[in-house]
């Protein structure tokens, strides 16, 4: 008979375990490896001659996000703690272990580790970076290959820090103005269409014994309720194909890209809030390149990819083109015709002070403060804008029903 025991160990189910380690010649080591527990675990691999850093259990839960994204506000935190430490005289090494055990996500954790691991292997940060080209861009990696070579890297993570922070309030503030809106019209559009389709067509067995001609407004509505009843769901199924088309075509084609973004900027009102979130971008990046000890032409080329609109980006080249030339930076700017008056003027007080980095940073701070009340503005605007367009669109609705009601009362 077999042996009870040995039964029972085969019986025993393995796990994974994800590990960090490093043998006797300092060669580091990621994995994982199968055993019945974690003591099991860190056995074998000091058996293989790792000494283990670090094991966890592999999470096997289907609703585990195993391929979560960093988001840039992470990116932003991640860099404003980076900068504290070294600021405090901490190591890079050491600060980049403290970052990844303290990450507010598993995300952020692994791009941590892995940044610590390139470090430690030799790599310079700024090329550990640029390793990771979907969460640090060329911007930031290029401010943090300046800071290294200028022995400043706390100071340049502070200034990165502050410009990315900057920027993700300008993004929170846009956005927050826009979700009320757009939740609220939503709805609205959810409320009509369940009135056209659920409620309307009570008011059509009531009309069917209607002698008389129903007015052209109800008409014209029951038409829209009988449109959405029978044909809805395809209606439905083109607008989201629709979108998707878009959204692909937004992505995978260049011209149809820049088209768009062209576009944005002719729109009311909310293309006078995009332009002015460009120059104010414009600005805050400018300043901090210039500030990291960037030439100014290597700077505006970088800026030029920041802006994230065609008409700008050529703009900001065409600038760069003329100060390689030897032109004035604001000379070129007017020539462009995009740039407002008074960050043209600006900007040339600066180069003649030779303080364009202070005034830089001026423009910017003007720029964000105006975006602000723009978007205060447009939320205000919008709030009464909606309330109108609902009781339109619902009163619109009442009124189309009660109509044959109303004939009805005038002819008895």
């Amino acid at each position: 008979m077999p042996d009870p025991a040995l039964k029972k160990s085969r019986a025993i189910k393995e796990q994974i375990f994800q590990y960090e380690g490093i043998d006797k010649k300092n060669n580091r080591f990621i994995g994982e490896v199968s055993a019945p527990n974690l003591v099991k675990a860190r056995a074998m691999l000091l058996a293989q001659g790792i000494n283990v850093l670090k094991i966890n259990k592999k999470s096997s839960s289907f609703f585990k996000k195993t391929s979560s994204k960093v988001t840039s506000e992470e990116i932003t935190l991640f860099t404003r703690q980076m900068s504290t430490m070294l600021n405090a005289g901490i190591p890079l090494v050491q600060a980049l272990t403290v970052m990844s055990e303290g990450a507010p996500s598993s995300a952020l954790g692994d791009l941590t580790r892995k940044l610590k691991l390139d470090v430690e292997s030799g790599s310079a940060f700024s090329i550990a970076l640029k390793k990771s080209p979907e969460h640090f861009d060329e911007l930031y990696c290029n401010l943090m290959e300046s800071g290294e070579q200028s022995g400043t890297l706390d100071t340049m993570l502070e200034r990165v820090a502050l410009y990315k922070e900057k920027t993700d309030t300008l993004k929170r503030k846009i956005k927050k103005a826009l979700y009320y809106p757009i939740a609220v019209l939503v709805i609205a559009a959810i409320v009509t269409t369940i009135l056209l389709i659920k409620v309307v067509p009570t008011f059509r067995d009531m009309f069917s014994g209607y002698g008389a001609e129903l007015p052209s407004f109800t008409l014209f509505v029951l038409g829209i309720s009988d449109t959405l009843q029978h044909h809805g769901l395809y209606i439905l199924a083109v607008a989201i194909l629709l979108f998707l088309i878009i959204q692909k075509l937004y992505r995978t084609r260049i011209g149809f890209q820049h088209a768009v973004q062209r576009l944005s900027l002719r729109t009311p009102i909310l293309g006078n809030i995009l332009k002015k979130t460009i120059v104010a971008r414009f600005a805050r990046t400018l300043s901090t390149t210039t500030a990291a000890g960037v030439p100014l032409t290597d700077a505006l080329e970088s800026v030029a990819g920041a802006t994230g609109n065609i008409v700008y980006s050529n703009a900001i080249r065409l600038v760069r083109d003329g100060l390689a030339t030897g032109q004035q930076m604001r000379a070129v700017m007017k020539k462009t015709g995009i740039f407002p008056v008074m960050v043209v003027q600006m900007i040339g007080i600066g180069e003649e002070s030779g303080a364009l980095e202070d005034m830089l940073g001026k423009v910017a701070t003007i720029y964000e403060e105006e975006v602000d009340s723009a978007v205060d503005g447009l939320t205000t605007l919008l709030e009464p804008l909606i309330m109108v367009i609902l009781g339109i669109v619902v009163g619109g609705l009442v009124v189309a029903m009660y109509l044959p009601i109303f004939k009805m009362g005038s002819i008895m």
